[in-house]
């Protein structure tokens, strides 16, 4: 087990940073923010196992002083989103004037980070962060995913619109 100590050659001064996720903090709710502070309430299977690789990583450093750095991040979305996403599922389900599914009440709230802004995010962790520590890097983008789907309905209203006539928004299903 001595192998993930050993140090390579040139990289003796690299960092670990792991990348988690802000849905470890449980659920967003209307008012106030996540912060480094929060405590960890994960709702899912994906959440939960979030949460024990952040814990995981949390003890490398504390235990074997290893250089890490952990991000909790909230939902990005832009170019090449993997297709089974929020944004892209609207979208797709939308032009082919398909049911648009939107699971619960549709009420649940997301906060919302573009992609280069993650990435610029993590680039001063990786500059400016403590070791040991836990960053949260979010929008400030709070929308509940029926907001989202309608904003997107509107949109594509304007772009393309249904062969029908009628709007995107009727697509909108509960599931």
């Amino acid at each position: 087990m001595e192998k993930p100590f050993v140090i390579r050659e040139g990289f003796e001064n690299a960092k670990f940073l792991h990348i988690s996720t802000d849905e470890v903090y449980g659920t967003l709710g209307k008012e106030g923010l996540f912060t480094e502070e929060t405590p960890y309430a994960p709702n899912s299977p994906y959440s939960a196992s979030k949460a024990s690789s952040d814990f995981l990583v949390r003890s490398y450093f504390h235990t074997y002083g290893l250089p890490v750095l952990t991000t909790n991040c909230s939902n990005n979305y832009g170019p090449n989103q993997h297709d089974e996403k929020l944004i892209p599922t609207i979208i797709r389900t939308a032009l082919k004037e398909e049911p648009i599914p939107i699971y619960g009440d549709g009420k649940n709230v997301r906060d919302w980070l573009f992609v280069s802004d993650h990435c610029k995010g993590i680039k001063l962790v990786l500059k400016k962060g403590r070791f040991g520590e836990t960053y949260n890097i979010g929008g400030r983008n709070e929308r509940e995913n029926i907001y989202i789907a309608q904003k997107i309905c509107e949109i594509l209203d304007t772009l393309q619109s249904r062969k029908n006539g009628k709007s995107y928004k009727e697509l909108i299903t509960f599931v």
